[in-house]
C-alpha cells in the first residue's frame, strides 16, 4: 500500500444521479485507457490519478445488473407520483434508493496501488462506515455472505442495513460506492425490495437516535475513516 498516494475529492452536494454517473464514467474510462496504454507501453509509464466524490441525489433508484426489476414495486406513473426517477446501471448488486440526506460516496481508485482483492475492498468501505458509527455509539457490523453495513445484524429479526455498498471493477479500477442513510426519508424504500433482500429491514442514522444529524460533520468523519483504511491523502 502506498502512503503517498493522493486523491482528488469533489463534493458535489445534491446533483443528478445520471450527471454523477457520466462523470464516474468519464474518470473511470480515462483511468483504465492510462493503463492500457502503460500495458502496451511499459517505458511510457504514466501513473493514474483516484477520485472519491461525495454527493446526494434526488429521489432515484437504481437497478445493478445483477437485479431483479421486480424489486422495483412502483410503475411510472408512481415513479412520477413520488418525483422519483429509475435507471438500469452496470455495478453488482440490485436494487436501491438514493435521495436527500443520505451521503453516497464514488471512489475511482486504481486498486493497483492499494491492493488487488475486491473483498479487501468492500470490507474497507464497510469498516469506515463501522468506525464511523461508533462515534455516535452506535454499534454496527456485517452480516456473513452480504454486502454492507449491518446493525443488529446477528440477529435476523432485528438486522437493519444502514449502508449499502455496489461497485463496478475494471481493470481493477473502481467505480460506483456506497450510500450511507444519515437523514434519509426511509419511506422511499417501502417502494423497493432493498437489495433485493425482503426479509430484513433498512435504517439511518436520524432513525437509530431520534433525531436529525449534521449532516456536513458526519460526512467529514466518513472522509477521515477513508483517508485512515486506505492512507490517502488529499491531492
Amino acid at each position: 500500500m502506498n502512503p503517498k498516494r493522493k486523491v482528488h475529492f469533489k463534493d458535489l452536494g445534491l446533483v443528478d444521479y445520471k450527471e454523477c454517473w457520466d462523470l464516474q464514467e468519464r474518470l473511470n474510462k480515462s483511468t483504465v485507457s492510462i493503463k492500457t496504454q502503460n500495458f502496451k507501453n511499459p517505458s511510457a509509464e504514466q501513473e493514474t490519478e483516484d477520485t472519491l466524490i461525495f454527493c446526494e441525489h434526488p429521489h432515484v433508484y437504481t437497478l445493478g445488473k445483477s437485479g431483479d426489476e421486480k424489486n422495483l414495486l412502483l410503475d411510472e406513473k408512481g415513479l412520477l407520483e413520488h418525483d422519483a426517477v429509475y435507471y438500469k446501471i452496470n455495478r453488482g448488486g440490485d436494487i436501491t434508493y438514493h435521495g436527500p440526506g443520505q451521503l453516497v460516496g464514488y471512489p475511482i481508485f486504481d486498486l493497483d496501488y492499494y491492493f488487488t482483492d475486491i473483498h479487501k475492498y468492500l470490507r474497507y468501505l464497510e469498516q469506515a462506515i463501522i468506525e464511523v458509527l461508533a462515534t455516535y455509539d452506535i454499534e454496527a457490523g456485517r452480516v456473513e455472505g452480504l454486502t454492507g453495513v449491518w446493525i443488529d445484524g446477528q440477529d435476523p429479526d432485528k438486522a437493519r442495513k444502514i449502508c449499502a455498498i455496489g461497485i463496478r471493477c475494471s481493470r481493477w479500477v473502481t467505480m460506483h460506492g456506497f450510500a450511507f442513510n444519515i437523514n434519509t426519508d426511509m419511506s422511499y424504500f417501502k417502494h423497493i425490495v432493498p437489495c433485493g433482500i425482503d426479509d430484513k429491514a433498512v435504517t439511518s442514522m436520524e432513525h437509530e437516535l431520534g433525531q436529525r444529524l449534521d449532516f456536513e460533520k458526519v460526512k467529514q468523519k466518513v472522509l477521515l475513516k477513508l483517508q485512515e483504511q486506505f492512507v490517502f491523502e488529499l491531492a
